[in-house]
C-alpha cells in the first residue's frame, strides 16, 4: 500500500511489491480503475501530481504520466488546466446496493432535461418567506405542540376548498391526510392496504420506477398493465385477484396520454364490480396547456378512489408536502401508520402553504408556471424541427416533460448515454418499463428546469449526435 500527497490530497492505492509477469504500470492502472469504479475516488476528485505519486510509489514519473494518459483516454480521468488530473465527471459508479429504480439521477449535466422537475429557480422565495413569516406570527402556542397526524386543520380546510374548485376533488377536510409528498402517501397506503388483506396492485406500464419497490416493500405483488393513447388498458385488468390499481389519468407518466372518457367509465365500473381501490396520482394536473385540465377521477367515485397530490411540481420537490384524500374508513386506518412514520408533518410549513393558498399567491404562481411550461414545450418542439433531430413529441401538451419517440431506430439507452457524455441529461424510456420492451423507441425529455434558449442549445448539440458527428458543448 502506498500513499500519495499533493496540496492536501491523499491517495491510498493497493500497490504491491513487483511481481513476475505483472508490471508496476499494470498494477497502478488496475488500482486506479478500481478506485474510480467502486466510488472510492469520486467524480471531480483531484489526484496527486505525477511527480509526487511517483516518489511515493518508488517508480518513475514517466510511468505515472503514462498511466494517467491511458486512464484519461479511457474516460476515467480528465486533465484540467490549473487543477491537474482529476476523476472524470462521467466516470460515476452506480450507488452501492441501490436498485436501479432508486438511484439518484445525475445532477452535473450542463443541460438539465430530466423529466419531472419544475423550474427550481422560479420557486417563489419571497412569497414563501412572507407566507412562512405570517404563519409563524399567527401561530398559536398550541400550534407548536406535536402535530395532528392527519395534518393541521387549517391546511386541510384550505386545501380541500382548493382541490374542489381546481381539480374537482370531493375533499371533505376530515378525509384529507397531509403527508411528505406522493412517495410517503403511497408508502402509507400500501402498508394499510396490505394490513386490510390486499395482495396485488396493478400498475401502469410505463410508469415511475419507484412505485413497484414501495408496494413490494409493503408485501404487495405488482401486476403491470399496458397503456395506450387513451390511458390504462382496463380490459387487461382481471375480474379477480387485483385489489387496487395505480393510475395517472390526467396526464399519464411518461406517455402524456389523457385517460379517455370511456376508459374512465370502464375503470370505475371495474373497481365497483371487483371491490377494488383506484389510486389516482394527480402529479401535475394543474399544468395542461391546450385547454382546461380534465377533472380528477376521485370526484366521480369518492368512496372508491384514493387521490394523491403534492407541491413537488407546483412549487418544489424539496418542500415534501403532499396530500391524500381517501374514503372515510380507509382514512381512519391511515392515521396510525402516519403517526408511527413521523408523528405528523411540520406544522409551520403546513400553515405557510395554507396562507399562500388563501392569499391567492399559489394560484398566481401556478398560472405563471403554466405559461412558462407552455413556452418551454413549444421551444422544444420548434428546436427539434429546426435542427432536424429524429424525434417526435407524443402525448397531450401538459406538464414539465414529454415522451419523444425516435424515428431513426437508435436504441434509447444509447442515445441517452451519448447525450449524457456531452452534458445533456434526459431519460431513456427503458427506465420506466416494468416489462422490458424488445424494441423500445423513446426518450423522456424534461423542459421544466431549463430555459428556451438552453433548450435550443441542447437540441442543436443533440442534432450532431444523432447525425453521427462529434459535437462539443458550446
Amino acid at each position: 500500500m502506498s500513499r500519495g500527497v499533493s496540496s492536501g490530497v491523499e491517495l491510498l492505492l493497493p500497490i504491491e511489491p513487483p511481481q513476475p509477469g505483472r508490471p508496476r504500470r499494470v498494477q497502478l492502472e488496475s488500482a486506479l480503475r478500481d478506485a474510480v469504479r467502486t466510488g472510492r475516488l469520486a467524480a471531480g476528485q483531484r489526484l496527486p501530481a505525477s511527480r509526487v505519486l511517483a516518489g511515493d510509489l518508488g517508480v518513475s514519473r514517466r510511468l505515472v504520466v503514462e498511466v494517467y494518459t491511458q486512464l484519461t483516454a479511457e474516460g476515467y480521468l480528465v486533465s484540467r488546466p490549473g487543477s491537474g488530473t482529476c476523476v472524470s465527471d462521467l466516470a460515476l459508479p452506480p450507488a452501492a446496493n441501490a436498485p436501479a429504480a432508486l438511484r439518484s439521477p445525475e445532477r452535473s449535466a450542463r443541460w438539465d432535461m430530466r423529466p419531472g422537475i419544475p423550474t427550481l429557480s422560479a420557486f417563489p422565495r419571497h412569497l414563501w418567506r412572507r407566507a412562512w413569516t405570517a404563519a409563524l406570527r399567527a401561530a398559536a402556542d398550541s400550534d407548536l405542540a406535536y402535530p395532528d397526524s392527519a395534518g393541521h386543520p387549517r391546511l386541510r380546510q384550505v386545501l380541500a376548498a382548493y382541490l374542489g374548485r381546481v381539480r374537482g376533488v370531493y375533499a371533505d377536510p376530515q378525509r384529507l391526510l397531509i403527508c411528505a409528498g406522493f412517495t410517503q402517501g403511497l408508502h402509507l397506503l400500501a402498508h394499510t392496504l396490505r394490513a386490510r388483506g390486499a395482495r396485488t396492485v396493478a400498475l401502469e406500464d410505463l410508469g415511475m420506477p419507484h412505485r413497484a419497490p414501495i408496494l413490494q416493500q409493503a408485501g404487495l405483488a405488482v401486476m403491470p398493465v399496458s397503456v395506450d393513447g387513451d390511458g390504462i388498458l382496463v380490459d387487461q385488468l382481471p375480474e379477480q385477484g387485483v385489489d387496487a390499481v395505480l393510475t395517472t389519468p390526467a396526464h399519464q407518466f411518461p406517455t402524456g396520454a389523457v385517460m379517455a372518457p370511456a376508459r374512465r367509465e370502464a375503470l370505475l365500473a371495474w373497481a365497483g364490480r371487483c371491490g377494488a381501490i383506484v389510486v389516482e396520482d394527480d402529479y401535475d394536473g394543474e399544468f395542461r396547456f391546450d385547454r382546461r385540465a380534465v377533472g380528477c377521477l376521485q370526484g366521480r367515485a369518492p368512496d372508491r378512489v384514493v387521490y394523491l397530490g403534492s407541491t413537488s411540481k407546483t412549487l418544489a420537490p424539496a418542500l415534501r408536502l403532499g396530500w391524500m384524500v381517501s374514503p372515510a374508513e380507509l382514512h381512519s386506518e391511515l392515521l396510525l401508520p402516519k403517526f408511527l412514520a413521523d408523528h405528523g408533518s411540520p406544522t409551520l410549513d403546513q400553515l405557510a402553504l395554507a396562507h399562500l393558498i388563501e392569499a391567492g399567491d399559489y394560484d398566481r404562481h401556478i398560472r405563471a408556471a403554466r405559461t412558462r411550461y407552455r413556452t418551454a414545450r413549444q421551444a422544444l418542439e420548434q428546436a427539434i424541427t429546426r435542427h432536424d433531430v429524429p424525434l417526435r413529441l407524443a402525448g397531450t401538451p401538459a406538464g414539465v416533460q414529454a415522451l419523444a419517440t425516435q424515428l431513426d431506430g437508435t436504441h434509447p439507452d444509447q442515445l441517452t448515454a451519448r447525450a449524457q457524455a456531452v452534458g445533456i441529461a434526459f431519460d431513456s424510456i427503458t427506465r420506466y418499463q416494468l416489462t422490458p420492451d424488445p424494441d423500445p423507441l423513446g426518450v423522456v425529455i424534461g423542459y421544466g428546469n431549463i430555459t428556451p434558449h438552453a433548450i435550443d442549445e441542447a437540441i442543436a448539440l443533440l442534432a450532431t449526435i444523432t447525425n453521427g458527428q462529434h459535437g462539443s458543448a458550446r
